[in-house]
């Protein structure tokens, strides 16, 4: 039987990228036989996402898709937690709206998955030969800087905490209880993870076409703060008390 890879997209006012995005993602064969399902979340859109994505179900009757959109608008993080409910797949990965990731690397992230290897795998912006538009030098320093705090206080070596491509066994991540409503979901969910007894992450390098805030962009320098904030309370002050188990 074949399994089968979830692939959450929150959306907010996306109309310009949306349908391409799902194209580009439908059109993705899988490793080992993987199949997809598409799970949007609109963020409560005051543009025409919706409408876009209803576009792509009409000519895309085959694929797999939910739409869900919330009635206010709540956030990135709270628009992952939906997903992550809705989700049904045997893995779970996060795809951004916009076209900064590209879905043709879902397959290098899956390898160490289904070679049995990984329950957590991170698509690192700072590793590997993939092309990477070049864009805005404090925020890769701040990048960088979050993911040092973060790794000081896991006790991981990740390059990339920030990254919007995180693989996981959908049977972990459905265990994490999440809090976070915007940005501050990266430093939250690795801060979890890595406190599950005898998680296996594993981190690959992937490419990235950055886009500015004339094409879209949404994260600000509140929201570095906010991850301040979140790596230091996830960490030190506010400890998982649930015991996620693993099912290997």
């Amino acid at each position: 039987m074949s399994q089968l890879l979830s692939v959450i997209i929150p959306a907010y006012n996306e109309e310009r990228y949306i349908y391409d995005i799902l194209e580009r993602v439908q059109a993705v064969t899988l490793a080992g036989d993987v199949q997809k399902e598409l799970v949007v979340v609109d963020d409560h859109s005051k543009d025409n996402t919706g409408a876009e994505v209803e576009r792509f179900r009409a000519a895309y009757p085959h694929v797999q898709l939910q739409y869900v959109r919330h009635e206010v608008n709540k956030g990135k993080g709270a628009a992952l937690r939906t997903g992550i409910q809705q989700a049904s797949g045997d893995f779970t990965i996060i795809q951004d709206a916009d076209l900064e990731y590209n879905p043709e690397e879902y397959n290098r992230l899956l390898k160490p998955m289904l070679q049995g290897v990984a329950d957590v795998v991170y698509g690192s912006r700072f590793m590997g030969d993939g092309p990477h538009r070049i864009l805005f030098f404090w925020h890769t320093i701040g990048n960088k800087v979050l993911t040092f705090l973060s790794n000081a206080l896991t006790n991981l070596n990740l390059t990339d905490m920030e990254t919007c491509y995180k693989l996981f066994r959908s049977s972990v991540i459905k265990q994490i209880d999440l809090k976070e409503n915007r940005f501050g979901f990266e430093p939250e969910v690795t801060a979890k993870i890595s406190r599950v007894p005898g998680i296996r992450i594993y981190e690959v390098g992937i490419a990235y076409y950055g886009r500015t805030y004339a094409e879209g962009k949404k994260i600000n320098y509140k929201d570095g703060f906010r991850a301040i904030y979140c790596i230091l309370k996830y960490n030190i002050f506010s400890k998982q008390k649930k015991v996620v188990q693993l099912n290997k």
